[in-house]
C-alpha cells in the first residue's frame, strides 16, 4: 500500500473500515456456518479471498483498495472459527478430543510453515517481477488449490449439527438461542476477551514490522547490485521465512508450554505481548533495527502460543454445535478492538512516528489489562 502511495492514516483507516465490515458479519456468518454447513462457508470464504485479491493487483486508487478491503472482510468473516469448528468435530468423531489443544497446536504449527514457504515464494516473486502487487496474483493460485482441497473434506463435517434439545436439523433461530444461551457464561466471556486482545493488538500492529525490515535489510551487505525493491523484497520474504519458523514451533509446544507453567498462562503471556510491543517501539525510537524486528518477532511467537491454548480452553467450556459461533463472537470483538488499535496506530504514526505509536498503544494495553486482572481477582476475593 505504501508502494501505491498511500499514507500511514489511509491505511489505519483501510484496516478499520475492514475490521467494521466483519464486525457486522462475523456472528451471523458463525451461525449460518454451525447451521447451514462449515465446509460450504469455508470454501465460500475462499472466493471473496480470490476476488479481493485480484482488486490488490489491479487497486491504483484508495477507492479500489477500499473494494478490495470489503471482499477481504467478508472473506475473513467466514472463515474465522469455522476450520477450528470442523477441527473439533473431526476430534470427537475420531474419539481425540482431549488431545485438542495439542492437536489444533501442531494444526497451527503446519500453518506456520506454509506461511514461511509462502513468504520465501513472495520475496522471489518480488525480486523476478519487482513490484509486491504481484504476489496478489500470483497467491490466486494456492488459493483455487485450497478451494478444492476444501470441497474434498468428508462430508461429516459439513453435516447440519442436531439440536442438542430438539431432534431435528436447527434453523439459524434454534442454533442463535442455544448460542446466546451459552455465551452468557462469564467464564466464556473471560476467554472470549482474553484471546481478542491480544489477537487484535497483532493484528493491528503486524505490518508495521515491514518499514523495520526495510531497515534490517538497508545494512546486509548483499545484493547491492539489484534494484532496491527487489533486494527488499527478497530479504523482507527471508525475514518474514525465519519468523514464520519460529512462530510454527511455538505453536507446536503449546500445549507443553501450557502444561508447564504453574501461573495464569493467558495472562502472563498477554502481559509479555504487550512487553514485547513496548520493546519494539522503544528499539523503532533508538533505531535499533534488528532488536525491533526480533522484538516484533516476540509478539507473534506470543500469539503463536497463546491461539491453541485458548482455543483449547473455550472447546472446553461451549458445547461443539455451537463453537465456531462462539469463536466468531471472539472474532467480532476482536475486531472492535483491531478497528479502535488500527485507528490508533496509523494517527499516532503520522502524527509523530512508528515508535511513539508502538510504544504507546502498548504501554495503554499493558496498563488497562492489569487493572482488569486486579479488579477480577478483587471481585473474587469478595465473593
Amino acid at each position: 500500500m505504501l508502494e501505491k502511495g498511500l499514507s500511514y492514516t489511509e491505511i489505519g483507516i483501510l484496516y478499520a473500515l475492514r475490521e467494521i465490515l466483519i464486525n457486522i458479519a462475523e456472528i451471523p456468518s458463525g451461525i449460518f456456518a454451525d447451521t447451514y454447513g462449515r465446509k460450504s462457508s469455508l470454501a465460500g470464504s475462499f472466493v471473496f479471498y480470490i476476488f479481493s485479491f485480484l482488486i490488490f493487483y489491479l487497486a491504483q486508487s484508495f477507492s479500489l483498495f477500499l473494494m478490495a478491503f470489503i471482499l477481504y472482510g467478508i472473506a475473513d468473516a467466514f472463515r474465522s472459527g469455522t476450520h477450528k469448528g470442523m477441527i473439533m468435530d473431526y476430534l470427537k468423531i475420531n474419539e481425540l478430543y482431549e488431545h485438542k489443544t495439542n492437536y489444533y497446536g501442531h494444526t497451527r504449527s503446519c500453518s506456520q510453515k506454509g506461511s514461511a514457504i509462502s513468504a520465501l515464494i513472495a520475496g522471489v516473486i518480488v525480486l523476478y517481477f519487482g513490484a509486491y502487487k504481484n504476489v496478489f496474483l500470483l497467491s490466486v493460485i494456492p488459493y483455487l488449490i485450497n478451494f478444492f482441497l476444501i470441497l474434498s473434506y468428508p462430508k461429516e463435517l459439513n453435516k447440519v449439527r442436531i439440536s442438542t434439545v430438539q431432534k431435528k436439523k436447527p434453523t439459524f433461530k434454534d442454533t442463535l438461542q442455544f448460542f446466546l444461551s451459552n455465551v452468557k457464561n462469564i467464564k466464556v466471556l473471560g476467554i472470549v476477551n482474553t484471546s481478542a486482545i491480544h489477537t487484535a493488538f497483532q493484528k493491528a500492529g503486524k505490518d508495521y514490522i515491514q518499514p523495520v525490515m526495510l531497515h534490517v535489510v538497508m545494512i546486509l551487505p548483499f545484493l547491492n547490485s539489484y534494484d532496491a525493491e527487489k533486494k527488499n523484497g527478497l530479504f523482507i520474504g527471508i525475514l518474514y521465512f525465519i519468523i514464520f519458523m519460529f512462530t510454527a514451533q511455538a505453536s507446536k509446544r503449546a500445549s507443553k508450554i501450557d502444561q508447564q507453567t504453574k501461573y495464569d498462562t493467558p495472562f502472563i503471556s498477554l502481559i509479555y505481548g504487550f512487553g514485547f510491543g513496548i520493546l519494539a517501539g522503544v528499539f523503532y525510537l533508538t533505531t535499533w533495527w534488528l532488536a525491533a524486528l526480533l522484538a516484533f518477532t516476540g509478539i507473534y511467537i506470543v500469539e503463536n502460543i497463546r491461539k491453541p491454548i485458548l482455543t483449547g480452553l473455550l472447546a472446553e467450556h461451549v458445547p461443539n454445535e455451537i463453537l465456531t459461533s462462539v469463536i466468531s463472537l471472539q472474532s467480532l470483538w476482536k475486531t472492535i478492538i483491531t478497528v479502535m488499535l488500527s485507528l490508533l496506530l496509523g494517527v499516532l504514526a503520522d502524527k509523530m512516528n512508528v515508535g511513539w505509536a508502538l510504544t504507546i498503544t502498548s504501554s495503554l494495553l499493558m496498563l488497562v489489562s492489569v487493572f482488569l486482572k486486579l479488579l477480577s481477582s478483587h471481585n473474587h476475593k469478595k465473593e
